[in-house]
Parts: structure tokens; sequence; C-alpha cells
């Protein structure tokens, strides 16, 4: 679990600094900033995309997957989760949305080949090299992302923990269900999520 916290750790000190920064980061650099991410991110994406071996796999892994989050009303519920928090903390005049803050974040943190491959890594042989390269990463991902969408990003860092600490701890129980294959099809669906995330984070 240490890669875990160290990830944790980073995303939680890079979106304090983008916190405290924003207020004197100008509009103009803030939204160019974020349209390098934004960048960045979309060659991440398409990077990953490209290890899918079966694209029938992919349209049915985002079909089922849009069918049923919209069957549970996930984003809605994640949605009312932020509202609440948003109406205790935000101030007036205010227009950050804390829900695409912690979605777009959540997702940046916690999909890609490295959360995958790093977590069982850990949970299989203690190596957290991986977790801690990608914790770098984040490092700088969360500043960018904090001085423009603002608390939702810290509030990621539960998502973060919960999700690769669940991994790590059952990484022994699922490791002979994840074939190279499965892992490539996971990988390949998740960098299509974040080539959405990048586009969205350029305003397309």
């Amino acid at each position: 679990m240490l890669g875990v916290i160290i990830n944790v750790i980073t995303v939680i000190f890079g979106s304090c600094i983008g916190l405290l920064f924003k207020k004197g980061i100008p509009e103009k650099v803030s939204s160019a900033a974020m349209t390098g991410l934004g960048a960045c991110t979309l060659y991440i994406g398409i990077s990953g995309s490209l290890c899918g071996e079966n694209v029938l796999i992919l349209i049915a892994s985002v079909v089922l997957g849009a069918i049923v989050g919209t069957l549970l009303n996930i984003d809605g519920a994640i949605n009312a989760f932020a509202g609440k928090i948003e109406a205790r903390f935000r101030k007036p005049g205010e227009n950050i949305s804390l829900a695409e803050g912690l979605v777009s974040a959540t997702l940046l943190f916690c999909v890609g080949s490295m959360t995958v491959t790093g977590c069982i890594q850990a949970g299989l042989t203690g190596d957290n090299s991986i977790l801690i390269t990608k914790a770098m990463l984040d490092l700088v991902s969360s500043m960018a992302l904090a001085s423009t969408f603002g608390p939702g990003v810290l509030l990621s860092t539960v998502f973060v923990f919960v999700f690769q600490g669940g991994l790590v701890l059952t990484a022994s129980l699922i490791e002979p269900l994840l074939t190279t294959h499965m892992i490539a099809e996971m990988n390949c669906v998740g960098s299509l999520l974040i080539i959405a995330i990048g586009l969205n984070l350029m305003g397309i």
C-alpha cells in the first residue's frame, strides 16, 4: 500500500499548491495551461487506446457501461454528492463545478495502464516503482487541475485511495483473471475515457 499512499499524498500536495496559487494565476495563463494539459491528456489517451486488440470489446464495453451507468444514475449520484459539498463551501459568484473537477481528476488518476499494472505489481511483489512514478506525474497534473477546477480535485483523493488500494489488496485474487489480453482491452477502454477528458479540458 506504500505506493498508493504516496500517490494520494502527491495528489493532495499538488492540489493544495494549485488551490493556493489559483488566485494569483491570470485567467489567460490558466486557460493556456489547461489547453496544454488537455493536449497532453489526449496524447496519453490516444497512446493507450491503440493497445486494444478487439474493437468489438471496446464498443460493447463503452455502450454497456453507458447503459448501466445511466440506469444506476451514477452521474446523478456524483453530482448530488458534489452539490451538497458545493452548497456548503462554494463562495458567492464562484463558477466552478466541484463535480466536474472530481470526475475529471478521478478518471485521470485512476484509469490507465500504470494504475492497473502498478497496483497489481505492488500487490503481488511489493514493488511500488510504477505507482511512485505515476505519483510524480499526478503531482503535476493535480496542480494544473486544481488551479482550474478547484477543490473537487482534492476530493478525488478519496476515490484514488479506495480504487488503487482495492486493486492492491485484491491483486492476488484477480491476478489469474487478468490475462494480457484482458488488461490490454481494459487499458483501451480506459484510454478512450481519458481522450474524452482531454477534449473536455481543451473546452471541446
